[in-house]
């Protein structure tokens, strides 16, 4: 019988190469899968690692994948290190979007003064919609001592349905043939881009502008600490004085609002209108992407670099070799099972016998 037993120091050099030894099980576990289904697996893999990568304009649809999952991991690196767990950052994102879609919707003659200016509205509605999605969650911790892994997983739903609702309905282009869709926001509402021709936005800047900022707020400023503390050792935080009150609505505004962010990048930039596809399932790939990244802001970068491959690889082996949308989800779901157990195994050695 095999049962687990605690290792006494957990190696610190594995843990830092464990979503490195992660990955290549994945990919081991790929190759098995293409064969499998009957396709070259060098083929499969170059779907999933090459093509992504090979053009200036491959790495643009790279960028405006990854930005939307670094912001969201960002914000949810801070509640999972606080302890503060929020499963919800799906619905604060589509939130945002919708805040930000409603701002972009009224930019008609009245604010044409503004110009390009009417970006900058557009994109804060998006933090305040996320923001006030996850106050909800807050809340209902904070006075009712609501399990905010439930609260905020059942608001996703909630937000969908109210997207959904909106442009079926209210915000229904009435010139739009009558498809489930709002006006087409004008050229002016627009997120600027960073070359011509190519989609890849501002928003690249902004997330790379808030790895930066997380960093030292996390690393070098006492209320990070704090919030850190208090997830690492609660009795030891409320002995030391810092409130756990305080961590819960900071982080899960802080975590909300970045979500809100990145729904209102992704309406006003490639989006460009509301749809009842807004919900891509960013919300739930950025908890991949915080874990993989190992809840720092430079390892979510690259994770979620890998995970918009992962995205982007998985449309073009759709598209090309016929394989199911699916796959994309297998790979994403593959990275989390084998860095789990890798971590497992780095913090525990397998033994045989009975317990005692």
């Amino acid at each position: 019988m095999l049962r687990l037993e605690a290792r006494p120091q957990p190696s610190k050099l594995l843990s830092l190469v464990s979503p490195l030894l992660a990955l290549v099980l994945t990919v081991l576990i790929g190759v098995a899968l293409f064969v499998l289904l009957g396709q070259n697996p060098l083929r499969g893999l170059q779907m999933f690692f090459v093509e992504p990568v090979k053009s200036l304009y491959a790495l643009s649809e790279l960028s405006i994948k990854a930005t939307p999952l670094v912001l969201i991991a960002l914000g949810l690196a801070v509640c999972f290190r606080s302890n503060v767990w929020n499963i919800g950052a799906e619905g604060q994102f589509v939130l945002g979007a919708m805040a930000a879609g409603w701002v972009a919707m009224q930019a008609g003659p009245e604010l044409a003064w503004m110009g390009r200016g009417i970006v900058l509205p557009i994109l804060l509605a998006g933090v305040l919609g996320g923001m006030a999605w996850a106050a909800i969650v807050a809340l209902l911790r904070d006075r009712f001592n609501a399990n905010e892994i439930l609260v905020s997983l059942m608001l996703v739903y909630v937000a969908e349905l109210l997207l959904s609702y909106l442009v079926y309905g209210p915000w229904k282009d009435p010139k739009g043939y009558n498809f489930p869709q709002t006006i087409t926001f004008d050229a002016v509402t627009q997120v600027p881009r960073l070359l011509p021709k190519l989609r890849a936005n501002i928003g690249t800047l902004i997330a790379l502008a808030g790895v930066g900022a997380l960093w030292i707020f996390m690393f070098r400023i006492y209320r990070g600490f704090a919030l850190q503390v208090g997830g690492l050792a609660p009795l030891a935080a409320r002995y030391a004085g810092f409130s756990s009150r305080s961590a819960l609505w900071t982080t899960l505004l802080l975590s909300g609002g970045l979500a809100g962010l990145a729904g209102g990048l992704e309406a006003a930039g490639p989006l460009g209108q509301l749809t009842p596809y807004v919900p891509a399932g960013y919300g739930f790939a950025a908890i991949i992407v915080a874990f993989v990244g190992r809840l720092h802001p430079v390892g979510i970068v690259f994770s979620a670099i890998l995970m918009s491959m992962f995205y982007i690889g998985g449309e073009l082996a759709q598209s090309r070799l016929g394989l199911p949308k699916s796959l994309t989800g297998v790979f994403q779901g593959l990275l989390l099972f084998t860095l789990l157990a890798c971590d497992t195994l780095i913090h525990y050695r397998l033994r045989s016998g009975k317990g005692k």
